[in-house]
């Protein structure tokens, strides 16, 4: 099994244009499992932005919350991970939704094992 270190971003300032739908900012490849090892959410708005982060999990049909309606400060960043390990599958996704068009950007980091 090969194991490839990535950074994955999402450039919501840009990229988000409609608040409160599902962006998907990482699907993981076929054929491969990824660890996320880190995650953080920075708010780009000039006011509080709150956020909700999805999972898909294509194995079993369903899309569940990690967070919902976290609220963000201005100017502030959130890092979702804290330590902690996720195990995601072959097209698995993970999704943000915010409050606000335009308003984060999104920083992954993960292992994708082969």
């Amino acid at each position: 099994m090969a194991n490839k270190l990535l950074s994955k971003t999402y450039n919501g300032g840009v990229n988000y244009t409609n608040a409160l739908d599902d962006a998907t900012v990482y699907t993981v490849p076929l054929s491969n499992t990824t660890i996320m090892i880190g995650f953080t959410i920075s708010n780009l708005h000039n006011d509080l932005i709150s956020v909700s982060v999805k999972l898909k999990d294509d194995d079993a049909g369903q899309t569940v919350h990690y967070l919902k309606d976290v609220v963000i400060n201005v100017g502030s960043s959130l890092e979702i991970m804290q330590g902690n390990k996720m195990v995601l599958n072959a097209n698995d996704e993970v999704m943000i939704s915010s409050t606000v068009a335009n308003s984060f950007d999104a920083v992954l980091s993960l292992v994708e094992q082969t």
